[in-house]
């Protein structure tokens, strides 16, 4: 699956046939937090389903009144057992919907354009797909310009897109080789590499890092401008990946005056 989803299910009803209709060529949203978050950011979302339209909507009045008139426009009740049959792994919320995915053209033209107020995040052949979820929804959260996958990993993949909580509307993601790579100074995080305390990170800097098992591949490593490496405790071997890469925003982020705008 490339950064959509579908299920066979019966045919049954008007509902279901235009879900499954849109389902191949879409990404699910999967869970009010994920729609929340994509309609704030500008996604187009054909359809949406609800096992309880009010519930819903009431959840939308109480943690977002701005997309509540947008998500009472869109939701249709349907039977909670026929959505969970359109989304086995239904989001505790009981809602889920599709969205068009951004164009992947604009999405490069986002990430080659210079100059850049925000770093672009890379991520050198990531194997976790939660992992690669956190690390967009903290990307965003950042204002980075986006976040690149390289290797077999899809960043749209539906698990990405649930554990960036819908977030990947308001970064630009995908999925690029290394020698395809946005233009600026590549700082690659390592072990080896010089302390990160004692560097500024430029807005522009392409800040990369490797996968969760292997690290750095060895042309990613070739391509870096520097080796960088976070502060850690003797015989702690590793961080989390989305761990590293908040760290890295946030020291990029602390060098920025309050209020900056990425």
């Amino acid at each position: 699956m490339t950064g959509t989803y579908a299920d066979d299910v019966a045919d049954s009803g008007d509902e279901v046939r235009s879900w499954r209709g849109l389902a191949d060529t879409s990404v699910l949203l999967d869970g009010f937090h994920a729609i929340k978050h994509a309609l704030r950011f500008g996604a187009r979302i054909p359809a949406a389903l609800a096992g309880d339209r009010a519930a819903v909507l009431a959840l939308a009045d109480e943690l977002a009144p701005d997309v509540r008139d947008a998500l009472d426009a869109l939701l249709v009740q349907v039977p909670e057992e026929k959505l969970r049959d359109l989304v086995p792994r239904l989001h505790p919320t009981g809602v889920a919907a599709l969205a068009v995915r951004p164009s992947r053209t604009a999405n490069l033209e986002a990430l080659a354009r210079v100059p850049r107020t925000a770093p672009v995040v890379v991520l050198d052949d990531p194997r976790n797909l939660g992992n690669a979820g956190a690390v967009i929804r903290l990307a965003a959260g950042f204002g980075a310009t986006g976040v690149v996958t390289t290797g077999t990993l899809d960043p749209w993949h539906p698990t990405v897109v649930r554990g960036g909580a819908g977030l990947h509307f308001a970064t630009a993601v995908e999925r690029m080789d290394v020698s395809e790579l946005p233009p600026g100074p590549l700082f690659a995080l390592d072990a080896e590499g010089e302390d990160i305390r004692g560097l500024k990170l430029p807005d522009d800097a392409v800040l990369a890092f490797g996968s969760e098992r292997s690290g750095l591949s060895a042309q990613l490593r070739a391509r870096a401008d520097h080796l960088v490496s976070l502060p850690m405790r003797p015989q702690v071997s590793s961080y989390n990946l989305a761990t590293s890469v908040g760290m890295t925003l946030f020291h990029w982020s602390a060098g920025r005056p309050p209020g900056a705008e990425a």
